[in-house]
């Protein structure tokens, strides 16, 4: 009976032994590559406009090197990957033309779409050259555009991903609002500007993320990672207006990419 006590202990031992190994080969395996089609689309938030290094195949579209998409893939090794997000990105434009990689194959997707829509640089435009109250107004403009609209056609976009992509885990990413009140900013916009802008911000992700919940996807909001690096904090993610480079302005920087984005799609995932 001892010596059979003792063998049954001996195995399980071995039996344990065996499956933490296994386990961390596993694990190990899991750090260096995930076995899963990847594929990235959206507008400038998710194709890199501002964080430079861009692919010059990419063109017009400029998907930068250090985009959260490319970090994400360049650190988990996907069976495949497909970045087609591209600046400038209307819902219409991801459907129209961002679309062909997925397949029923397709395990991941990401996306960022609606400040275009919504008349994202318009409104910056317009907050920049003209008065407070023709910015508060554009800006009141936009919200109604987000309520009435942008609904329909977030939907039209998330139902031609699921058509497509129909196992797919889609992750949604928001905007970060753009600037700190009562900051280190001693010119440019008014606080009312200033606060209008970010209460759009919020606005427009309460009506994304509701959309994509009703969906059956995730929202990743960027909102908490960019907290402290605004516009006006001393320590901005984000480009403030660039006369020298107009498309970088509002834009997340390198550092936006790597620290907002890519910890909030990764928390999703």
């Amino acid at each position: 009976m001892k010596l059979s006590r003792f063998a049954a202990f001996s195995s399980s031992l071995l039996l344990a032994g065996a499956l933490a190994l296994v386990g961390a080969g596993q694990a190990k395996a899991g750090d260096r590559a995930l076995a899963l089609d990847y594929v990235a689309l959206g507008d400038s938030y998710s194709s890199g406009v501002g964080a430079g290094g861009y692919d010059s195949a990419s063109g017009d579209c400029k998907r930068s090197n250090r985009a959260y998409p490319r970090l994400w893939a360049a650190a988990h090794s996907p069976s495949s990957f497909a970045f087609t997000a591209c600046s400038g990105a209307l819902t219409s434009d991801v459907t129209a033309s961002q679309l062909a990689p997925l397949s029923a194959a397709t395990d991941l997707v990401s996306l960022s779409v609606g400040g275009n829509d919504a008349g994202f640089a318009d409104v910056m435009t317009t907050c920049v050259l003209q008065s407070e109250t023709n910015c508060v107004n554009r800006v009141n403009r936009a919200r109604s555009y987000v309520d009435t609209t942008l609904p329909g056609r977030l939907d039209s976009v998330y139902r031609a991903i699921s058509a497509r992509a129909p196992s797919a885990e889609v992750v949604v990413l928001g905007y970060p609002r753009f600037y700190k009140l009562a900051g280190t900013c001693v010119a440019g916009l008014t606080e009312r500007e200033r606060s209008a802008i970010n209460s759009a911000a919020d606005h427009i992700n309460t009506a994304i993320g509701k959309r994509a919940a009703d969906h059956g996807f995730a929202f990743a909001d960027v909102v908490p990672a960019f907290t402290g690096h605004e516009i006006c904090s001393g320590d901005a993610w984000l480009h403030s207006v660039n006369w020298l480079n107009i498309g970088d302005s509002y834009h997340p920087t390198a550092a936006g990419q790597s620290g907002g984005y890519l910890p909030a799609f990764n928390a999703q995932v």
